[in-house]
């Protein structure tokens, strides 16, 4: 008798987890899905709502970079599916890529729906059956996965489980992170998960906060400690967030556990400071402090009122204003949390994860259990890394079981 094909258990319906349930149905791996969310991939589709970014045109070594402390981890999976793999996968589903001024890359229609209903259809063709609302509660005393379910609690035996549960942010969405005492309860080391890519908490005032709370600050460049990010960000009711604050998030994060801490905004990055206060020396001596903000300051009514709320009504000398202008100090003193975060930072420690993305030092009753994606601790900016990781470290780790299990 022929021998049954591997029965493989993915427990996530995310990037990870669809990516690896693709490999491995290719491979010809019997794979089923669970997902405790009514469909698949929500956070996906949220994160499509403004513009689906992939991935990221720069070179693959500066690529790497973005990933920080767990780059070297990283590097063999991104290196296998790099950014141009996932942009030719992409077209394989019918959505063409394009690069935009900033570098990163996006689907011609711009949305994640039609991108993620041809790849529910190519899973399906291939086999894998999605199981909705599963949730996972860890495993039996015979090693078969433990779900709640609408119907009561359900077991699944499986040859071999890849855990793609994601991190805790935007919980809503489907990944709370509950699975972390689950893990550790086995023996995976896992290390406190927290926000990351999140917004900073500065004290506006309510005049400031009622005019310009969702206003966007564009072309400008923030400054912490020795990190200079040049980009775009946004006035929150609470604060300020975008890919400037985002792309500082870690080493805020940490300092903010202690104390408040200091921002520098440069809100002309484009003009020199010399020339900026001459020319806003040139200003007439009658002219009102908001008229030489925005003419000869060139600022727009979000950034010259940001400045009025450092300065107040008095009106600095030219060279002092220049120098606010390009070093405009923020207190911030504190972060948003995981609930509204982008990303999240933390999860199973890579102490605990094999090469083949594999968990290490499970019990003896338990299958062969691998993990990809945000569940992994590491963070990247926003900008198309975390996509990419997300769909190389699920293929990597499909890449794992295949060889594990002779596919």
């Amino acid at each position: 008798m022929t021998k049954p094909s591997p029965f493989i258990a993915i427990v996530g319906a995310g990037p990870a987890g669809l990516a690896a349930a693709e490999v491995l149905s290719a491979a010809g791996a019997r794979v089923a899905v669970y997902d405790r969310m009514p469909t698949a991939a929500r956070k996906f589709l949220m994160a499509g709502r403004g513009g689906l970014n992939l991935t990221h045109s720069e070179p693959l070594p500066r690529f790497l970079t973005r990933y920080g402390a767990a780059a070297e981890r990283l590097a063999p999976a991104l290196t296998a599916f790099p950014p141009q793999a996932l942009r030719d996968w992409a077209l394989g589903l019918g959505e063409e890529t394009f690069v935009g001024s900033s570098g990163r890359v996006f689907p011609m229609s711009f949305k994640a729906s039609p991108l993620l209903r041809a790849w529910l259809a190519r899973l399906a063709a291939q086999g894998v059956s999605l199981h909705p609302r599963h949730a996972f509660r860890g495993w039996t005393p015979a090693g078969a996965l433990a779900f709640d379910t609408p119907d009561g609690a359900r077991e699944i035996a499986a040859d071999a489980v890849l855990l793609a549960l994601g991190g805790a942010s935007w919980p809503r969405l489907g990944a709370d992170g509950d699975w972390v005492e689950v893990l550790r309860g086995v023996g995976v080391p896992v290390n406190a998960l927290a926000p990351s890519n999140m917004g900073v908490t500065i004290g506006w005032s309510e005049v400031f906060r009622s005019r310009f709370a969702g206003t966007p600050l564009k072309r400008i460049a923030l400054r912490f400690g020795k990190s200079v990010v040049r980009g775009e960000a946004v006035v929150t009711a609470t604060g300020l967030e975008g890919g400037v604050v985002y792309a500082l998030s870690a080493d805020l994060r940490r300092a903010l556990s202690h104390r408040a801490v200091t921002l520098h905004l440069d809100l002309r990055p484009d003009v020199d400071l010399k020339a900026l206060a001459a020319r806003l020396a040139a200003a007439p001596a009658k002219a009102s402090y908001s008229t030489v903000l925005a003419k000869n300051g060139g600022l727009a009514p979000v950034a010259a009122n940001l400045v009025r709320e450092v300065t107040g009504p008095a009106r600095p000398e030219a060279e002092a204003l220049a120098g606010l202008i390009k070093s405009l100090p923020l207190e911030a003193t504190g972060h948003a949390g995981l609930e509204r975060a982008i990303s999240t930072a933390g999860g199973i420690a890579w102490r605990g994860v094999a090469p083949d993305f594999a968990l290490t030092g499970l019990p003896p009753h338990l299958p062969p259990v691998f993990a990809a994606g945000e569940m992994l601790d590491w963070e990247a900016p926003t900008g198309g890394y975390l996509l990419q990781a997300c769909f190389a470290t699920g293929r990597a780790a499909a890449e794992g079981m295949k060889a594990r299990l002779s596919l």
